[in-house]
Formats: C-alpha cells, structure tokens, sequence
C-alpha cells in the first residue's frame, strides 16, 4: 500500500457520496481519475485488504428482527452445519469459534416468527437439539463507529 492507497482507504471510510457516481466525485477529491481510483479499489478488493463495501443498514428501524445465533456441532459436521447455516438468505455472516458453540451467525428476518422459523430449519437441518442451538437477540443495541486510522 501507498500513500495513495492510504487516502482512497480514507474517503471510502468517511466521505462516500450518495450519488449516481460517487466514484467521479470521490476521485475528484483525490485528484485523480475515475479509472485510477477504480483500479485501486478493485487492487484492494483482490488482495483482500478491503474485505467489503456496503451500506450498514439498522434492520430493526426498518422494521426487521434480527438475533445473534450459535450451534454447537462436532468438529467432523463443521463444513455440512456452515453449509447450511450459509445457504440461508436471512444469514447476514458467520464464523467459526474454539468453543463448545463454535459456529456463530446473525440473522435478519422480517419478523420474530421468521427467525424462529430460520433457528428450527438449522436445527431440524442438522438434526440438533434444542439444547445446541443459542438464539440470542439483542436486549440492547451498542453501535461503535469503528474506523481504521490508516496511517504510514
């Protein structure tokens, strides 16, 4: 990574634009070129140092339901349980723990019921029981702004 990189990595974090082309705008600021700019990005995308590039939507003021989930499964069933926890639409990401629940996921859901319905297909799926499935929903929301000071 440059210093270029650096400054790309700073404007998608803090100043992107919600407008039809915000790759013009933003390479404008940067005083470079769209292509440039889009080159770089897509560089970074690649070699993983951006991971994703999205909105980060509150799904409950939009009215969804969402919970924070786990499924305990023995070690040889990890890639069949990922597989279909992964396959599931309302399955916002997942990751695998050191644990005795060691498969995490969240779900977003229209409803309480779907989610429900969701947790019983992973369970009946994998043929657990209730005792090996954690359904968590949040009592409390704490949102952090968490930005990376990219620095040289």
């Amino acid at each position: 990574m440059d210093k270029l990189d650096h400054r790309i990595l700073k404007k998608l974090q803090d100043e992107f634009p919600l407008s039809t082309k915000p790759y013009d705008i933003l390479a404008g600021k940067l005083q470079i070129t769209s292509e440039q700019l889009w080159n770089r990005v897509q560089g970074m995308l690649q070699n993983g140092l951006i991971r994703r590039m999205g909105a980060s939507l509150d799904s409950s003021k939009l009215g969804f339901s969402g919970t924070l989930a786990a499924v305990s499964i023995p070690a040889d069933r990890v890639e069949q349980a990922a597989r279909i926890i992964g396959e599931l639409p309302e399955v916002t990401h997942s990751y695998l723990r050191n644990d005795e629940f060691n498969i995490w996921f969240t779900i977003i859901a229209p409803d309480d019921d779907r989610v429900n319905c969701v947790l019983d297909h992973i369970r009946s799926g994998l043929c657990l029981k209730q005792s090996q499935i954690l359904n968590l929903p949040a009592k409390r929301l704490f949102k952090l702004d968490g930005r990376f000071d990219i620095t040289l």
